[in-house]
């Protein structure tokens, strides 16, 4: 049986760990050649060999800051010169910085700014001019259940990813009945490092102490369901939470 993304070529950001590698791994394992990108090449040069490795479809890594359009450009570049062209882009790179407004953390909320909004518009810019061009492409946005709902330790980090939504909310309609299709991901709390970043520790140590937490694999296999219908179903939002 051929894997159902055999001869498709998919970019995956924030790719050295956590959800990112997963979602490489599983898609890789469906046929499709993957191109890695992060700014931690080491792990990123491992995940590489693992899925070359294992799995169907080949890997290579590209390190890329999502935050400089430059690097972005050239990510997408060195993937149609790899594999002639990107069929799915997945935007999965995100920083969790949570804190109190009031706590002034002018410095994360910028850094939060940058890759979660702009580092997906960048991704977004890099390769849809060719989707439309083939008529053809999938663009997958990873936000988050904050992106839903609001608390008072993440209004910051909630905005960046009502904001994802948005811009995928937006692109449904602007590309509907162009042939390129946008899905939203929306994941609960996931156990990975993701959260465990920032400066405000009361807040951390309590998201680790958290027992209700998704694997990375949950959110994998919600992009490869999204990625793998058919070219007339566009899935354009997933959210996946614990029980």
């Amino acid at each position: 049986m051929m894997a159902k993304l055999s001869g498709k070529t998919a970019v995956v950001t924030g790719a050295s760990s956590g959800i990112g590698a997963e979602i490489a791994t599983h898609l890789a394992a469906e046929g499709a050649n993957v191109v890695l990108a992060a700014r931690r090449k080491n792990m990123l040069n491992e995940l590489v060999q693992s899925i070359n490795e294992n799995e169907s479809g080949d890997a290579i890594a590209v390190e890329t800051d999502v935050t400089n359009k430059d690097e972005v450009d050239l990510l997408a570049e060195k993937a149609v010169n790899t594999f002639g062209k990107v069929d799915i882009y997945v935007n999965n790179a995100g920083l969790m910085l949570l804190s109190k407004v009031q706590k002034g953390h002018v410095d994360e909320w910028d850094q939060m700014i940058d890759v979660n909004i702009k580092g997906v518009l960048y991704g977004i810019n890099s390769v849809l001019p060719k989707m439309l061009e083939r008529k053809n492409g999938h663009l997958v946005n990873v936000s988050s259940v904050a992106g839903h709902e609001v608390s008072k330790v993440n209004s910051v980090y909630s905005a960046t990813k009502f904001a994802v939504r948005a811009l995928s909310m937006g692109l449904e309609k602007e590309l509907a009945r162009t042939g390129v299709r946008v899905t939203n991901i929306s994941p609960g709390a996931v156990d990975t490092d993701l959260a465990s970043r920032g400066t405000d520790e009361e807040i951390i140590s309590k998201i680790k102490e958290s027992n209700r937490k998704l694997k990375s694999d949950d959110i994998a296999r919600s992009v490869v369901y999204a990625v793998t219908q058919p070219d007339y179903v566009n899935v354009n939002e997933i959210t996946v939470r614990p029980v």
